[in-house]
């Protein structure tokens, strides 16, 4: 099951459940459509796979199976690639 992270790795932008805003890779790395477009190229920069949109959970499912609460941020946020 998807862990939903709760935001993005690059700016730290909340990405809640519902977000369409959110990306993932297959590793679950969560990054925002913007940093996504503007900085990685449309590339995980933990992993190097391609960051795809992140399912949404309905929000009656979310009730036994919530959305992680762990923020995971880069230190250094995401360098442009390239």
């Amino acid at each position: 099951m998807l862990e939903l992270r709760p935001n993005c790795e690059c700016c730290d932008r909340d990405l809640p459940p519902e977000s369409e805003q959110a990306l993932i890779c297959s590793y679950e790395c969560t990054f925002c459509i913007d940093c996504a477009a503007q900085h990685l190229g449309g590339l995980c920069p933990n992993c190097g796979g391609n960051l795809v949109a992140r399912p949404i959970r309905p929000a009656a499912r979310l009730l036994n199976d919530p959305a992680s609460s762990l923020r995971v941020l880069k230190a250094a946020g995401c360098a442009k690639q390239g």
